[in-house]
């Protein structure tokens, strides 16, 4: 059986969960495998996303509906412009947050209505779907304890507001088990690689 090539997979959770670390442990484990990855993110994978991403986490007060349409701008020209052509050309796509973001956050956190915003979302993305979405979970109190001191517009929330993020995260997840894995965030980094290597190990994707 050939191994695949270009997988698109994506980090979600919440503030402070560790996703970071995950992206760039698989990255590494895939590269050493001799996989060709790009590593990107939402929003800020371009410069038209680092605009956006600096406007609305940084700027001042966006609406809820402005702030969704700003995110869902930028995905549009996130896949057009980059995840699309580099799985075209055979490369495996990280992404650190994807649409699901943008239902959790802005659908639940915002209270704008979870379909309305997953379905403007898919519009953007022209209906692409990650290969494999792993949500790191912590509680909104863990995370504001690892963000400390320095948070933007959506960090500086209410837990309340992180609360229903992560509910919605983890309903996403229990609605589609064949997309998603769920891991436990408190866990040691090396440990929740370990889970996202054996995962992308049932996507033919083997990494020991």
């Amino acid at each position: 059986m050939s191994r695949p090539s270009a997988l698109f997979i994506v980090f979600e959770g919440g503030d402070g969960a560790g996703k970071s670390t995950q992206v760039h442990l698989l990255a590494d484990a895939l590269r050493a495998a001799e996989y060709a990855v790009t590593v990107t993110r939402q929003p800020g994978g371009t410069a038209l996303g680092r605009s956006i991403r600096d406007l609305v986490l940084h700027g001042d007060h966006v609406s809820a509906r402005a702030e969704a349409l700003l995110f869902a701008a930028d995905k549009a020209h996130h896949v057009d412009q980059l995840i699309q052509p580099v799985g075209q050309a055979g490369e495996m796509v990280i992404c650190d947050r994807y649409t699901d973001s943008s239902v959790a956050y802005q659908g639940a956190g915002r209270a704008l209505g979870a379909d309305e915003v997953q379905s403007l979302q898919m519009w953007a993305v022209a209906d692409l779907v990650p290969d494999l979405t792993v949500i790191v979970d912590i509680s909104p109190a863990e995370g504001r304890r690892r963000r400390g001191d320095t948070h933007d517009r959506l960090e500086a929330e209410e837990d309340a507001f992180h609360a229903a993020i992560r509910a919605h995260f983890l309903a996403m997840a229990a609605a589609y088990p064949q997309r998603y894995l769920v891991v436990d965030g408190m866990a040691p980094a090396e440990h929740i690689h370990e889970a996202v290597c054996a995962r992308l190990g049932t996507l033919g994707v083997h990494l020991t």
